[in-house]
This record gives structure tokens, C-alpha cells and sequence, in this order.
């Protein structure tokens, strides 16, 4: 509902609805649109961390192909509803465009964090610039629509994959 009608227009009564959960049970557990909208940024951050931790597991072990995909593909797997609402709230809220800098920051840290691990070389601003530079990538790839833009996906699959090979080997 937050992501079709906006954060202001939005009620916990359709939010209720929609969710299938009485109202009152809603407010049990969030007693106000605020708390929700609160619940809702925390979700979507450990989903940025739970993402990155399958990513982190083993990073030097797999190919550069395999951890570009999973780069590219991490983003496009938090696509769903949480994403839809955390998007709608940080447009929504102007109170938010610090927690829309702080998502921007932790997928930045993240993927600095996996850079380095894989080669330890790279010095912290080298790493920072890619970082930018595949962050950029991820958000293009989840822009993309899987079916009508299947080449288009296919093109930033192969470019990330050149790039990385270029700056880790």
C-alpha cells in the first residue's frame, strides 16, 4: 500500500487489509504508520546485510564472473514489496534522505569490504572508485525488466565481468 499509494495517503486500515491481519493486531505491533515505516527501513537493512553475508561467505574462492553475478543479482533480489515501501518511504519522507545515504553507504561498505578481501592490493581509494563504479551497475541492473530488457541485462552482466577481471587480476 505505501508503495502504490505513497507514505502520507496510505492507512494501517489497508495496510492491515491488504496484509490480511486484523487492525488491531496491526497496532499491537506497530502503533503508528511511524513505527511501521520505522520497521520497515530496519527490514530492508538486514536484507542489504543478509545479502552481502551470502556474498561475503567465500568471496575469494569464486570466480570473477561468478562474483559479479552475485553483485548484480544481490540488488535485483531485494526488488520485492520491502524494497517497493522503503523506496516510497525514502521518496515520501524528507526526514529519510539520511537513511537514503546510509543505505548508499552500507552497499558502498559492503562491497569495498568484498574488494579488498579479494585483492588485498587494492589500495582503500582504489577500491572505493570501484565500489561507485559497481554500485552504479547495480542499480541499472535493477531498473532492468528480466524479460524485455533480457540483452540489455546480459550487456551489464558481460561489462561488469570485464571490469572486475581488468582491476583484479
Amino acid at each position: 500500500m505505501i508503495a502504490e499509494r505513497g507514505f502520507e495517503a496510505a492507512t494501517m486500515a489497508e495496510i492491515a487489509a491488504r496484509a490480511g491481519a486484523p487492525i488491531g493486531s496491526l497496532y499491537r505491533f506497530f502503533p503508528s504508520k511511524d513505527a511501521l515505516a520505522d520497521a520497515l527501513m530496519r527490514r530492508y537493512s538486514e536484507l542489504i546485510d543478509a545479502a552481502f553475508e551470502k556474498i561475503d561467505s567465500r568471496p575469494e574462492s569464486s570466480t570473477v564472473e561468478a562474483f559479479a553475478d552475485a553483485l548484480l543479482t544481490s540488488i535485483v533480489g531485494l526488488r520485492g514489496e520491502t524494497q517497493a515501501a522503503v523506496v516510497a518511504l525514502l521518496d515520501a519522507r524528507s526526514d529519510f534522505s539520511a537513511r537514503r545515504s546510509e543505505f548508499s553507504d552500507a552497499f558502498r561498505r559492503h562491497i569495498v569490504r568484498i574488494l579488498t578481501l579479494r585483492d588485498p592490493r587494492l589500495g582503500a581509494r582504489k577500491a572505493e572508485d570501484m565500489a561507485i563504479v559497481l554500485l552504479q551497475n547495480m542499480k541499472t541492473m535493477k531498473s532492468l525488466d528480466a524479460e524485455r530488457d533480457a540483452g540489455a541485462i546480459a550487456e551489464l552482466r558481460a561489462m561488469t565481468r570485464l571490469y572486475l577481471m581488468s582491476a583484479l587480476m
